[in-house]
């Protein structure tokens, strides 16, 4: 009988090990081919699951099978708590991911030597991939551990593990012989010294900048470990649900979608304003023929920055035959439009088959086996996230962001609103794009009105990570000039050394809506968009035409209030909206009046950008900035900051109100923004695992010089250490299903159903489609919904919560307080 890798939900048709192994092995290595190591990919991949020849996890294998455990985990380590721990009251869990890597070492380190002594330049590069291999076989369950000498552990103490642990001789013992022959082959003395020639051809210039140098050679790991991770969990979710693969990684046909982009383009209006846009676009498909790089693209709000850079990346995409194109989008909230903007240039059918929204606030940072067989992992050829999700996939702990990591090779990244990039975050991000732009065949392109200029840093910052941007690579010509052109609106400013409170300011916002019609009011927080909400409700004493939007409600319910307003603003009835800053990001909507709470500068541009955006008023629109008496910022640091930054400008002695919105006033701005937090740039942290005292995850991630100790392992970086410590945003939320319509509803009886009886595809696609219906939550909230009981689990021990119909508001979305009736979901 074949020894057994996964077991089969029913019957006896499972997988064996060979099978998983080959499997892994091929996926890898075309994952890995992206960037130039597909050998490595193949190696990893072949050798991964070697400890499952032990007896001990081939025991395991038949108590599961025998008790008919249904669902459990097949690839327990000793790094996971899991069913294993219950089956035939087993103390602890089985190693099964060291044998590999203890084989690859002791077979590489035997041709390593040679390879060193013939050029001693490679010394540190042999180490690296040796080392780096081992690291990712090691590391396939728990995500990437620490590679320094450590008392709980590390990479080091992993190799020495003995026999009764890591089981290495009786594997080799037990294994196909298949196998350990094409092991053999791969990790041969022609592979070590290519890859080593090849790390050193891609570091060595960097030498000059330790913090560079070496951040670039742990990128290269966590590549590596990409692959691995996404061809294993990839062969376990087809095992599970056969049939599972036929669209995946859809390979693109660009000459095609740009034809079908020229064909929509050619029947645009190009009067007015439309004119400017179509020249902006067309300088973007004239550069879109240039090299690979990193692009700014500059373009005031209104000025048609979506289709541009849609227009550049085809086109681009066709010229160096690159494999997707992948929007980094600062909300959610605008994930939906954005992509449906992109469906409609295709079609309906190519549409739906291209474009991926992938929100990922229904992926729980504490996965379950069912969870990592789900996880979305990028495969179709134009992709819609967030930054947070960008930056989870390049720094975070476990294994759930990482999968999707290799999918950065061979595209076009899209910044959009890249002004909104946490600033805690600025060298990781600046030292990642520069990675992948010179290293992975990546082009990347900065899209915003207010440029954060991420390529000037502070001087005594700069060697920490700064972008690799030129000034030639801007996709808008003559700036100064465009701003002029695209002129729509005046700001005022109204702030007061006192503020202005709530009454005040529901006077003068009735005030400006009897004047003009329609009426915008953006806040810094929520209690402030319900305050105005109620006060302009009983001022006003409209059946109709008031408008609540925050990030409480589903992407679905703001979208229906969304075209509800525009439907308003499009036939000139009375219309007023109070909003959080989410409306300002990308959302097409056009008021002939804008109140904004004091915030930065950028926030400002971007809320200016739903004044007049069409140009269709006779005169400006205005803009007014206005102070609230009281706001508690306190847990809202960078609005904080960006406020301070702002007033800095407006008290200045040449302050000009009328250049407040041009580039010249951006670059004061982010000039005194980034001065000040100039030291947050590489991601403090306290203490945190290996780290001595304070440090930042940029350290942690490149020399770490703080925290080496003399150890025989050339990769330095505290990888777990820094996954744990990092956080895409400061406060990390979990999405929460909300029964917003008959359609969320029925998705969470199907979820609930399928408890019953899963279906790994089916719960991914269920996953999908619930996201328009989800809500982010902080953990604390989430916590209080929990143990009132408004929210439960799909599952039992599943991180995955749907809210009772009681608990959600049709003006405010979900709501700690009952505020309706419960409907039955069928559980």
């Amino acid at each position: 009988m074949p020894f057994i890798a996964h077991p089969a939900a029913t019957g006896s048709e499972h997988q064996s090990v060979l099978t998983h192994l080959r499997a892994v092995k091929e996926l890898a290595e075309a994952l890995a081919e992206k960037f130039g190591y597909a050998q490595a990919g193949a190696l990893i991949g072949l050798l991964h699951d070697f400890g499952k020849y032990s007896a001990a996890f081939q025991g395991y294998m038949d108590d599961i099978i025998t008790l008919k455990q249904a669902h459990a985990n097949p690839d327990l380590d000793e790094d996971i708590e899991s069913l294993a721990r219950t089956v035939k009251g087993q103390k602890g869990t089985i190693n099964h991911s060291t044998a590999g890597a203890q084989w690859l070492v002791n077979h590489l380190m035997q041709i390593a030597p040679v390879i060193i002594k013939e050029d001693s330049s490679l010394s540190q590069y042999c180490m690296v991939v040796v080392q780096g291999l081992a690291l990712c076989i090691v590391s396939h369950h728990s995500g990437l551990i620490n590679c320094l000498a450590e008392p709980g552990g590390g990479l080091l103490k992993r190799l020495k593990l003995g026999e009764e642990d890591a089981h290495l001789n009786e594997c080799i013992e037990n294994a196909d012989p298949d196998v350990l022959n094409e092991a053999r082959k791969l990790a041969g003395y022609d592979f070590l010294k290519s890859a080593a020639q090849a790390l050193k051809s891609s570091l060595s210039p960097y030498c000059s900048n330790k913090t560079e140098h070496d951040f670039y050679l742990g990128m290269f790991v966590k590549l590596w470990f990409s692959c691995l991770i996404d061809a294993d969990r990839t062969d376990s979710a087809d095992f599970e649900t056969p049939g599972n693969d036929p669209a995946r990684n859809t390979q693109a046909d660009w000459h095609m979608a740009c034809a079908l982009l020229e064909s929509k383009i050619a029947g645009f209006d190009t009067e007015g304003i439309n004119q400017i846009r179509a020249a902006i676009s067309a300088n973007c498909q004239q550069k879109a023929l240039g090299q690979q790089g990193i692009y700014s693209l500059t373009v005031p709000t209104g000025g048609g920055k979506n289709l541009a850079s849609l227009r550049f990346a085809l086109h681009h995409a066709k010229q160096h035959q690159l494999d997707r194109i992948i929007y980094v989008i600062p909300y959610t909230s605008i994930i939906e439009q954005n992509a449906q903007a992109v469906r409609d240039v295709f079609g309906d059918e190519l549409g739906e088959q291209w474009v991926l929204e992938h929100h990922s606030n229904l992926e729980p940072e504490v996965q379950t086996w069912r969870t990592k067989l789900a996880c979305e992992n990028w495969d179709k050829p134009i992709v819609f996230t967030t930054m947070v999700q960008f930056l989870e996939s390049l720094f975070g702990g476990g294994t759930r962001g990482v999968r999707r990591l290799h999918q950065l090779s061979k595209v076009v990244l899209i910044f959009d609103e890249i002004q909104t990039l946490p600033i805690n975050c600025v060298h990781l991000f600046n030292n990642a794009v520069n990675f992948l732009t010179r290293h992975c065949y990546t082009t990347a392109v900065m899209c915003t009105a207010t440029q954060p200029l991420l390529n000037k840093l502070p001087e005594r910052v700069r060697p920490r990570g700064e972008l690799a941007l030129t000034g030639d690579n801007e996709l808008t010509p003559d700036i100064s000039k465009l701003y002029q052109a695209l002129e729509r609106v005046t700001v005022r400013n109204l702030v007061r050394p006192r503020g202005w409170d709530e009454s005040e300011l529901t006077t003068l916002i009735a005030q400006q809506l009897e004047a003009n019609t329609s009426c915008l009011v953006i806040v810094n927080t929520k209690h402030w968009a319900k305050a105005l909400y109620h006060a302009l409700n009983e001022h006003l004493a409209w059946p109709d035409g008031i408008f609540h939007l925050s990030t409480d409600m589903c992407a679905a319910h703001r979208k229906a209030k969304l075209d509800e307003i525009r439907s308003r603003l499009e036939d000139g009835l009375p219309t007023l909206c109070l909003s959080t800053a989410l409306i300002e990001a990308g959302v097409d909507v056009d008021f002939n009046t804008v109140v904004r709470f004091l915030a930065g500068l950028d926030s400002i541009a971007q809320a200016a950008g739903r004044c007049n955006r069409h140009g269709r008023q006779q005169g400006m629109g205005e803009v007014l900035v206005v102070n609230p008496h009281k706001e508690n910022l306190t847990m809202l640091m960078d609005i904080k900051q960006g406020v301070a930054a702002t007033k800095y400008i407006l008290d200045a002695d040449d302050f000009d109100e009328a250049k407040l919105l041009s580039p010249e006033y951006t670059t004061r701005y982010f000039d005194k923004y980034f001065y000040e937090r100039c030291d947050e740039m590489g991601y403090p942290t306290g203490a945190h695992g290996l780290t001595k005292g304070q440090s930042q995850l940029v350290d942690l991630l490149s020399s770490n010089e703080k925290n080496i100790e003399k150890s025989p392992i050339a990769i330095r970086q505290a990888f777990m250490a820094a996954g744990k410590a990092f956080k895409a945003i400061n406060a990390p939320t979990q999405g929460v299903i909300v029964p917003y319509d008959d359609t969320a509803k029925t998705l969470i009886s199907a979820l609930l159903a399928l408890d019953k009886r899963f279906d790994a595809a089916q719960y991914r696609a269920l996953l999908q489609q619930a996201q328009k219906y989800s809500v982010n939550v902080f953990t604390h909230k989430l916590k209080q919904l929990l143990d009132s009981e408004a929210a439960y689990p799909i599952a039992e021990g599943e991180p995955v919560y749907y809210l009772r119909d009681e608990h959600y508001s049709s003006e405010f979305g979900l709501s700690l307080e009952i505020c309706g009736e419960q409907g039955f979901l069928g559980c």
